[in-house]
């Protein structure tokens, strides 16, 4: 089974100016965790609730000044549409990352999730195990 086939093609996109604020409830209106950052048209970056939490909140910036720009994940590791699956869920693995934006001639397609490779295909569950075990032992922040 290949990319192109699970990705999720209408994929939530903001602009590096947009402000924390702004981002949080792009995220939670469109019940995702992750917004794919793009400057003309170009990937320039990724940002993530736990980016949010554990880059401004927990440093107590400024949520109206940070924008997402300021804190994204600038080099995003993506994958093509014609990647196998399982090959998906290796580079998720070896790279501790639940999304891959998927890409082909510099131009965004859609993103994969962990949760989509799991939804597709169950045997790529024993892929990712190590990736969701590592997820549960980070610990959390005291408030």
């Amino acid at each position: 089974m290949l990319v192109k086939e699970v990705m999720i093609e209408n994929v939530i996109k903001a602009p590096p100016e947009m402000n924390i604020v702004e981002a949080a409830k792009t995220m939670t209106e469109n019940r995702i965790g992750s917004l794919v950052v793009v400057k003309d048209e170009s990937l320039a970056g990724l940002i993530t609730d736990r980016d949010i939490l554990t880059k401004v909140v927990a440093k107590g910036k400024d949520i109206n000044k940070t924008t997402i720009g300021d804190i994204m994940s600038k080099e995003v590791i993506y994958v093509k549409p014609d990647l196998d699956i399982e090959d998906a869920a290796e580079i998720m693995t070896e790279n501790g990352v639940k999304k891959l934006p998927v890409i082909d001639n510099d131009t965004l397609l859609g993103i994969i999730t962990a949760s989509d490779i799991i939804a597709a295909h169950p045997k790529i569950m024993e892929k990712i195990e190590s990736l969701v075990l590592l997820a549960k032992k980070e610990k959390p922040i005291a408030g």
